[in-house]
């Protein structure tokens, strides 16, 4: 007869009981759940430097002189993020979520069945390469630099396929000058389906010609179709780097646009504020005249959270995030509600004079 049946029935209910409870404690101490935890994460002053890099910075003619100011060590004008911690057993997930700091969604939310964490941080880092061009065409465009037409998209059943690539920057369209979007089109006007033009483009730096057999397109009237989606772009002599690694998405558009403003205007935009925000950048590709508009991003409570928690005094929030960001503000954190890059810089104009601001 072993030890176990000489156990009381109680005895083996306890015994079962409490082997059983055992393994669920450990299954919750290892065994992941289908949830992420969303949390505040790392902010990054866009004027200042990371690891001895800085931020946002110039290479090339014509930089100005502004670039090289010395940033009062009070002005922040911070992008902000938020953290995702995957893998998650029960215990750490229930207890993240009892902090108060963070929220538990579905991991699908954050990566899809259908793609590999791999894939998803590729994804988010090619978001984060485009926010970058975006702020650069947008801060160069608020600062009237001049601007150039460049092919855009083209699409597959294009005549342009295999002759212009979507970086190449038009000049000349059938022997006519192009300057920007409405010269090309001028210019495409009085062509015909199948007449071949000569279309001279500026490609990694270098001109060059190439002949384009113009096209048809029922929507497009009589004149010939290129065949591409032509894009209005400023253009400075310098280039402009962002140096941030392992970030990724979007929603640092806004501050990176920016932070390139100050950095080529002469003074202090944050004028010895630390101003944090959040938000992607959307330049017209059609109407270099109006201002890029600012889109809402995902997480704004965790991002107030974030910028509060390294000193912010002002957050510049989408006008679409509002309604959300009001329902959980920090302590000592004014609200800006900003809808284009033109609003957020009356904001900082304001801020600076010591005025209202426009809150959400």
């Amino acid at each position: 007869m072993t030890w176990y049946s000489r156990l009381s029935q109680r005895g083996k209910v306890l015994l079962t009981g409490g082997v059983l409870g055992g393994v669920l404690v450990v299954a919750a101490a290892a065994i992941p759940v289908p949830y992420v935890a969303l949390g505040p994460g790392v902010t990054y002053n866009t004027l200042g430097a990371v690891g001895g890099t800085e931020v946002i910075s110039f290479s090339g003619k014509g930089v100005p002189s502004s670039a090289a100011e010395e940033i009062p060590g009070a002005s922040h004008l911070n992008m902000t993020t938020i953290s995702v911690t995957d893998g998650l057993p029960l215990f750490a997930a229930l207890g993240l979520w009892a902090n108060g700091d963070s929220a538990l969604v579905p991991r699908e939310d954050q990566f899809p069945p259908d793609k590999s964490v791999e894939q998803v941080n590729q994804q988010n880092a090619e978001l984060f390469q485009e926010s970058q061009s975006a702020a650069e065409i947008s801060a160069l465009r608020y600062l009237k630099y001049p601007e150039v037409v460049y092919v855009g998209d083209i699409p597959t059943d294009s005549p342009s396929v295999g002759k212009l690539q979507p970086n190449d920057r038009i000049t000349s369209f059938g022997g006519t000058a192009v300057t920007d979007r409405a010269s090309l089109l001028k210019a495409i006007l009085p062509t015909k389906p199948g007449q071949q033009v000569e279309v001279a483009v500026v490609r990694d730096g270098k001109p060059t010609t190439v002949q384009v057999t113009l096209g048809t397109r029922p929507d497009s009237g009589k004149q010939g179709y290129l065949g591409t989606v032509p894009t209005d772009r400023p253009i400075a002599d310098f280039t402009i780097s962002i140096s941030l690694d392992r970030i990724g998405g979007p929603s640092a558009g806004l501050m990176f646009t920016l932070g390139i403003i100050d950095k080529l205007t002469a003074g202090d935009l944050a004028s010895g504020h630390f101003i944090a925000g959040t938000g992607t950048i959307n330049p017209d590709t059609t109407d270099p005249t109006k201002p890029s508009a600012v889109g809402p991003i995902g997480g704004i409570t965790l991002k107030l959270i974030a910028a509060r928690d390294q000193g912010a005094q002002f957050f510049l929030v989408p006008a679409a995030n509002c309604s959300e960001a009001v329902t959980d503000i920090p302590a000592g954190l004014t609200l800006v509600k900003v809808s284009t890059v033109d609003d957020a810089m009356t904001a900082l104009q304001q801020i600076a004079a010591g005025g209202p601001t426009t809150g959400c």
